[in-house]
């Protein structure tokens, strides 16, 4: 501890009486116990001083000549500099009425003359410390006044900007999933009112495939705090199907945990897209099959005898020109099914036979990449698209066999439980990197941008295959630890009939 630390007096007092004795024996037990100590015999003069330098406490006496101690306590308590310095009257006065009438003035504390050195210190202590938890507490008070203050300004500002924002907004709680409000933007686009809203069940006003959308982004959310731009399907209260970007991020309201969603509508954006993409692909088509017959006469050796460099250059030409190909059917297939040109053929199909007979489909490929195949069937029949659910399961094979390695396995299993039929294809390939989970489902996504090229895939068979599947009210994901392997799921649900039919093969 520094010099001038260990010398810091512990309080500044100020000693107001006529009396010099008094004065002294006041001044010398306070200094030796280490408080700084002012001493004046007059009443006024005592008021100059407080004013000049203000005292931590005032010891003051009642009868001293020209003013006395009830007035010079009255005129103290009367500025707003000195009012709240605390004051402890001494005085010889024993009567109840002197003492009330001290405190009616302002004073602390009242002692009687002749007084014990003890009881003076210790009545000083206790009000010093009193004194200093006020301080204290006005200070932190000033400081949450104006964390209130400040607060409530920041509040109003996003109240005004929550109300006025062009974009759909709107505020749930986390644990249960309820609607607290929602701005004007989101009424107009779902159609809804307020009243209709407010205090729902968000399950109630998205669609299953939302809310399992909206489900996972949530627990995205509570591990980096944000989702930005998650595509789903919105409902609106006449049932028309809207393309939103949902932006999500955890807020807290009034202590709740609640999840503030931003619902950017991008639904003309995405018929525009999708015009443009079908008017694209079909005037592709015509020439680029053309073309294959140009290079499969090209091949046959009609048209005259290759060099070896010759037959090289067209293998490439057909190995690019078959993967457009297949690009721009894939796209020509998403776009139908989006636009309701496909519809699902469903009738009533054994689902393990289905898995089978992808398994049989798959397996040249699989053995040409020395890939294992392993299938755990469930046999329980649903009402589906056999063709649909067949492209479904084998385009996530041929995914799981081009990026497993050789000697590696790809199981494909199904389990049964009292909702629904849930399939995986579970690999131990290289994984999907964390940042890649929610979007690998969208158009033209890929883990790298070169496996168009190298494993000769367009970026369309996962968004074809959830389209597939939501068409059939299921749903897909997938599970993946980067290089160690991916798990994709499939869930479709039940019918009555279904249920508890189960016999595992």
């Amino acid at each position: 501890m520094s010099t001038q630390s260990a010398n810091k007096p512990k309080a500044d007092i100020l000693v107001i009486d006529d009396t010099p004795e008094n004065l002294a024996l006041l001044s010398q037990m306070l200094t030796e116990k280490g408080y700084k100590v002012r001493s004046v015999t007059k009443g006024s003069t005592g008021i100059r001083g407080a004013k000049a330098a203000l005292p931590d406490l005032i010891l003051l006496d009642v009868k001293m000549p020209q003013m006395n101690g009830y007035e010079v306590c009255e005129q103290l308590k009367a500025d707003e500099r000195t009012r709240n310095i605390p004051i402890i009257f001494i005085s010889a006065l024993g009567d109840v009425g002197d003492k009330v009438k001290a405190f009616q003035a302002g004073g602390v504390d009242y002692i009687t003359k002749p007084f014990q050195v003890e009881e003076v210190l210790a009545r000083v202590d206790t009000h010093l410390i009193i004194q200093r938890l006020q301080n204290q507490l006005q200070q932190q008070n000033t400081v949450l006044q104006q964390e209130i203050k400040e607060r409530a300004a920041a509040e109003e500002k996003f109240a005004k900007a929550f109300r006025s924002c062009p974009s759909p907004i709107a505020i749930a709680t986390l644990a249960d999933g309820h609607f607290v409000d929602v701005n004007r933007s989101f009424l107009m686009m779902s159609g809804y009112t307020q009243e209709e809203i407010i205090g729902r069940p968000m399950a109630e006003i998205y669609s299953e495939s939302a809310m399992a959308t909206f489900t996972e982004v949530v627990q995205q959310s509570q591990q980096k705090g944000f989702v930005r731009n998650q595509e789903f399907q919105f409902s609106t209260k006449l049932g028309a199907i809207k393309i939103v970007l949902l932006s999500l991020e955890l807020i807290e309201l009034g202590g709740t945990p609640c999840s503030l969603s931003i619902l950017n509508d991008i639904t003309e954006r995405k018929r525009l897209e999708n015009e443009f993409i079908s008017l694209v692909s079909h005037e592709l088509r015509t020439p680029m099959t053309s073309m294959m017959g140009a290079l499969d006469l090209l091949s046959s050796g009609q048209l005259g005898t290759l060099t070896d460099q010759g037959k090289q250059v067209l293998d490439i030409a057909t190995k690019n020109t078959e993967r457009l190909i297949r690009l721009v059917n894939d796209i020509l297939d998403l776009e139908r099914m989006k636009s309701g040109k496909i519809t699902m053929k469903k009738v009533r199909c054994n689902m393990a036979q289905l898995l089978i007979q992808a398994v049989e489909t798959m397996k040249p490929m699989a053995e040409q990449a020395r890939v294992n195949l392993k299938l755990e069937p469930c046999s329980v029949e649903l009402e589906v698209d056999p063709d649909r659910i067949i492209q479904t399961f084998t385009n996530l094979l041929s995914n799981a066999i081009k990026f497993s390695e050789p000697g590696k396995t790809v199981w494909l299993k199904s389990v049964l439980n009292s909702k629904h039929l849930q399939i995986t294809v579970e690999d131990r390939g290289r994984g999907i990197p964390a940042d890649k989970l929610q979007v690998i489902f969208e158009r033209f996504q890929q883990v790298d941008t070169s496996d168009s090229r190298q494993k000769g895939g367009t970026g369309l068979g996962l968004a074809i295959c959830r389209h597939i599947v939501e068409q059939h009210d299921g749903r897909i994901w997938v599970e993946s630890e980067f290089g160690r392997g991916s798990t994709f799921y499939i869930t479709l649900p039940l019918s009555d009939e279904a249920k508890g039919e189960a016999l595992v093969i």
